[in-house]
C-alpha cells in the first residue's frame, strides 16, 4: 500500500517536471528554429526575458524525480541507470550544457560567442528531452529488465524513438503557449501571433506523432498499449485531447491565461495516462511497484518527505510560477536603473 503511494508521487513528479521543465525546453526549441539574428532577434529577446526569472527553477521536479527512484525504488533506480546509462548521461550533460550555454550566452561581448553560447543552449534543449522520452519508451517495450546490461536498442527501438520525438513535440507545444501568452505581456502582439502559430503547428505534429505512436507501441509496447486503450487510461487520454483540443481554441480567442492550464493539463494528463497504463508495473512485464520498492521504513520516511515537501515547497513554487506569469519578477533594464539613481539622487539633494 505505502509502495503504491510513493508511486503515486513518483508519477506526480514526473508529470511536474514534464510540464514544468517542457516549458522551458520548448522555449529552446523555438530559439534553436527563430532563424538568423535578423529574423530570430525578436523571438530570442521574447524568450530570454521569459525565461530568465524561474530557468533553474524547474529541476527541482527533477531532483525530486531522483530522490524518490533512488530511495524508494532502488531495483528501477539500479536497472535504468545500468541499461540505459548513455542516453541518461547524455540528457544530463544536455541539461549542464544546456544552462550554462543560457547563462553565459548574453553575457559574452563577442557576436560569434553569444552565437556558439546561443546554439549550445538551443541544440541541448532538442537533445535532453528526446533522450529522456526515449529512456521512458525503452522501458515501456519491456527490452529492460532488472539484471539487463546496457543496449543500444533498450532505447533505440521504434517505441523510444517515437516517445522522444513526441517528448520534443509536447515541450514544444508547450514553450509555444507560454510564449504567447507571455508575448501579450509584454505588449507584442506581433510576437503573440508568431507563437500562436507555432502551438497550433506543434499540436497538429503531436497528433501525427501519436497517431504513429498508437501503432507503434501495438506491437513493440504491448502491455502499455492495451492500458492507454481500455479503462482509466483511456479516459485519461481522452480529456487530455479534449485540453488540448481547448487550447487551440482559447489561442484562437487569444484568451491565453486559460491555454495556459489546458496546456499544462493536457500533457500532464497523457503523463500520469502513460504510468497508470503500465499499472502494477513499473517495468513491464518484469518488475513490478512491489518488487522494485525499498525496504518499509523507507518508504514510511518518504511519505514524511513527501508531506514536508508539500507543505514547504510547493506553495513557493505556486507562488513563483504566479509572480512569474504576472509579469512581477522581470529584472530591471538599464533605464529602470538610471531612474531609480537619479530619484535617489533628487532625494538626496532634498
Amino acid at each position: 500500500m505505502i509502495a503504491d503511494v510513493i508511486a503515486g508521487v513518483l508519477l506526480a513528479a514526473v508529470a511536474g517536471y514534464a510540464c514544468g521543465g517542457g516549458v522551458d525546453f520548448g522555449a529552446g526549441f523555438w530559439d534553436l528554429v527563430a532563424g538568423g539574428s535578423e529574423r530570430g532577434e525578436r523571438p530570442r529577446w521574447l524568450i530570454d526575458h521569459a525565461m530568465e526569472p524561474v530557468w533553474e527553477t524547474n529541476n527541482v521536479w527533477l531532483i525530486f524525480v531522483l530522490v524518490i527512484m533512488w530511495t524508494g525504488f532502488p531495483v528501477l533506480f539500479q536497472t535504468l541507470f545500468s541499461a540505459m546509462w548513455l542516453p541518461l548521461v547524455l540528457a544530463a550533460v544536455g541539461l549542464v550544457l544546456r544552462g550554462a550555454g543560457f547563462a553565459l550566452r548574453k553575457q559574452m561581448r563577442r557576436l560569434a560567442r553569444r552565437r556558439a553560447y546561443g546554439a549550445l543552449f538551443a541544440v541541448s534543449s532538442l537533445l535532453t528531452p528526446f533522450f529522456l522520452g526515449a529512456a521512458v519508451g525503452g522501458l515501456a517495450t519491456g527490452r529492460v529488465a532488472p539484471g539487463t546490461t546496457a543496449s543500444a536498442d533498450a532505447w533505440s527501438n521504434g517505441t523510444s524513438v517515437i516517445t522522444g520525438l513526441l517528448t520534443i513535440a509536447a515541450t514544444a507545444f508547450l514553450g509555444a503557449v507560454f510564449l504567447t501568452a507571455d508575448a501579450r505581456r509584454f505588449d507584442a502582439p506581433d510576437l503573440a501571433g508568431y507563437f500562436r502559430r507555432r502551438a497550433w503547428y506543434s499540436l497538429a505534429v503531436i497528433l501525427v506523432l501519436a497517431v504513429i505512436g498508437l501503432a507503434v507501441t501495438r506491437d513493440d509496447a504491448r502491455y502499455v498499449y492495451n492500458g492507454l486503450t481500455s479503462g482509466i487510461g483511456l479516459a485519461l487520454v481522452l480529456v487530455a485531447v479534449v485540453s488540448a483540443l481547448a487550447t487551440a481554441g482559447l489561442l484562437y480567442r487569444m484568451e491565453t491565461a486559460w491555454a495556459r492550464f489546458t496546456a499544462v493539463g493536457s500533457v500532464a494528463l497523457v503523463v500520469v495516462a502513460w504510468g497508470l497504463a503500465q499499472r502494477p508495473y513499473l517495468i513491464p512485464t518484469s518488475l513490478t511497484v512491489d518488487q522494485a520498492a525499498g525496504a518499509s521504513t523507507t518508504l514510511n520516511w518518504l511519505v514524511l518527505v513527501t508531506i514536508i515537501a508539500v507543505v514547504l515547497v510547493v506553495p513557493p513554487l505556486v507562488l513563483l510560477y504566479r509572480l512569474d506569469t504576472r509579469g512581477a519578477l522581470q529584472p530591471l533594464t538599464d533605464a529602470d536603473l538610471r531612474e531609480n539613481g537619479e530619484g535617489a539622487r533628487r532625494g538626496g539633494d532634498r
